[in-house]
């Protein structure tokens, strides 16, 4: 693994700052980003107005709950650029959702905004032990998706040599890996135990890569993850957190020396934790959906807008800033199965201290003669090779989804290969009950 060991390295000012003066400085920002966003886009406009609020409402950081929320369904409403600040010819850059769900949600640019980003990725893949010089081999997809060019202007600005393969092509990417020799990896979690599966079917050990650190985002994944990655490729297994809506990849990201929580760049984006059932806003500690204002974006600024990401905030650490726990799930992927809230990310966990079972799953939600149905379909290590060992693994990880979650699930084990693979966002959740 990487060589933790203290070494001089600049940071950007802020990142050691006092509290104090990271206050201000939001409160600054925040009152720019208000007023930004009422005087240049209907859409906030005529939401604070129905409020009852106006930007010089906010005298303090906690007047900020006075405000509306934004939530997806007004990007879509807005489509496609109705959310924007600026005039449309001085967007430089505009990026969308894949629109699966309906219409794509679609963000802007400025050239001061890119510039932006950039800076926010050069700081997170320092924070993830990313050094000048390094390789990274970045397969996050690229396109209309923020991560694959996101983290790519961010590496060559920050000073390393980018391999842009983005996602799919598995058998290239191990050669290249084989062939180049990267230090940084950036990709999804679910994408790079794809990679491991085809490290192992030529035959070649990922402990002997050249790889010091992934970096992994885009998805919920659990400390279980981490560790099964870490120990597979010998390499630190680091979370970056954003959403396009926000900005993208780089709001907030793990120190590697700590790998305690994603320190938010508060200097960007002033982050709360609200219950997301009222939207209370929750004190620093308390676990709710995290909610964020963007404090410098000129092309499309967005106040108060719900990430639907559980997590909860807490004190800096190798960082002055906030962190945010590791997402624990999203309050839209919550699956209620007979009254009980179960999230994917308590299933891998579950699954990942199982003997016998990888870390390749897929559930499956049925009704049948009314009732909830919820199979877990998940693939056996390759030394788990007999009928009875896979028999064991099946009843104790139903065993163990029943005791912790409290509810019933089917289990079925397949051979390895067996779940269908992502080359991006793994699809963890099928559910069939709306078709029947």
């Amino acid at each position: 693994m990487l060589d933790l060991t203290p070494q001089p390295f600049e940071l950007d000012p802020v990142e050691m700052s006092p509290v104090e003066v990271i206050r201000d400085l939001q409160l600054h920002r925040l009152k720019w980003s208000l007023r930004h966003a009422y005087e240049n886009v209907a859409h906030y406009r005529r939401a604070f107005d129905a409020a009852g609020v106006k930007p010089d409402d906010l005298t303090s950081l906690a007047d900020l709950a006075k405000f509306p929320f934004t939530a997806k369904a007004d990007l879509r409403a807005n489509y496609p650029f109705g959310l924007f600040a600026v005039p449309r010819e001085k967007v430089a850059r505009i990026h969308a959702s894949s629109g699966t769900t309906g219409k794509p949600t679609v963000v802007g640019y400025t050239a001061r905004d890119i510039e932006t980003w950039a800076e926010l990725i050069g700081r997170s893949l320092r924070a993830s032990g990313a050094r000048r010089g390094m390789m990274l081999h970045n397969a996050y997809g690229y396109g209309l998706f923020t991560g694959g060019l996101g983290v790519h202007m961010g590496a060559e600005r920050f000073g390393m040599t980018v391999v842009p393969i983005s996602g799919g092509m598995t058998e290239r990417q191990v050669q290249l890996i084989e062939d180049f020799k990267p230090d940084v990896i950036t990709v999804t979690p679910s994408y790079c135990l794809s990679i491991l599966d085809e490290f192992k079917r030529q035959g070649l050990d990922p402990r002997k890569t050249s790889l010091k650190v992934g970096i992994f985002g885009a998805e919920p994944w659990t400390n279980g993850m981490r560790t099964e990655i870490e120990a597979a490729f010998d390499m630190h297994a680091v979370d970056i957190y954003g959403l396009s809506e926000v900005m993208g990849p780089g709001v907030a990201n793990e120190c590697v020396e700590s790998k305690d929580g994603l320190h938010i760049w508060e200097d960007h984006f002033y982050p709360e934790i609200i219950d997301p059932a009222t939207g209370r806003v929750l004190p620093d500690g308390e676990k709710g959906e995290l909610v964020f204002t963007s404090l410098t974006k000129e092309a499309m600024p967005v106040i108060r807008y719900r990430t639907r990401d559980l997590t909860r905030l807490l004190p800096g650490t190798a960082r002055t800033l906030r962190r945010m726990e590791k997402v624990t799930g999203r309050t839209d992927d919550m699956m209620i199965v007979r009254g009980v809230n179960v999230f994917p990310t308590q299933i891998e966990e579950l699954l990942l201290k199982t003997p016998g079972l990888s870390g390749h799953y897929q559930v499956v939600l049925t009704r049948a003669n009314r009732l909830d149905e919820m199979e877990v379909l998940v693939e056996a290590t390759p030394n788990a090779t007999t009928h009875d060992a896979r028999a064991a693994a099946a009843v104790l990880l139903g065993h163990h989804i029943k005791e912790v979650i409290g509810s019933s699930a089917k289990v079925t084990v397949l051979e390895p290969g067996g779940v269908e693979r992502s080359q991006g966002k793994a699809r963890r959740v099928v559910d069939k009950r709306a078709l029947e």
